[in-house]
């Protein structure tokens, strides 16, 4: 079963993106970070080549020619994936295809309308008998 944690009161979502997926690259894990479209992929990428300034996160997208070899995946298209490892999304809604994953990351923001959409896909994962790990990013990225 997935194991899913949930990262809240994010001030950054993309931030923390970036820290994770820098985490995951540490520990040779692989991770595909799923954005809702075209400009949030971008914005992603920024982040990721940018986070630290000694450093970046390599990454590319689903359909890239390296992306079997690459550890970090960003893409809003969910119709190729390379891996089953984690799966952080950065979307409103649940990723119809989260379970074939070992592990889910959702990530809420500090907007009233992203704290009402994590609360929803939290009851949707907990209503299917998942167990949840909560993690309060108060006073963090």
């Amino acid at each position: 079963m997935t194991q899913i944690d949930f990262y809240f009161n994010v001030a950054d979502k993309y931030k923390l993106a970036a820290s994770l997926s820098q985490k995951a690259q540490a520990q040779a894990a692989r991770m595909f970070l799923f954005t809702p479209d075209e400009v949030a992929t971008k914005h992603v990428e920024t982040v990721l080549w940018s986070f630290q300034q000694t450093s970046f996160v390599p990454h590319c997208r689903s359909r890239h020619a390296l992306a079997a070899e690459t550890l970090t995946i960003v893409d809003h298209d969910a119709e190729v994936l390379v891996h089953d490892d984690i799966l952080l999304n950065l979307c409103p809604e649940y990723p119809a295809f989260f379970s074939r994953f070992r592990r889910l990351i959702e990530v809420v923001g500090n907007e009233d309308s992203d704290k009402v959409a994590g609360r929803e896909r939290y009851r949707f994962y907990l209503d299917r008998g998942y167990e949840l790990r909560r993690h309060d990013m108060t006073g963090k990225i």
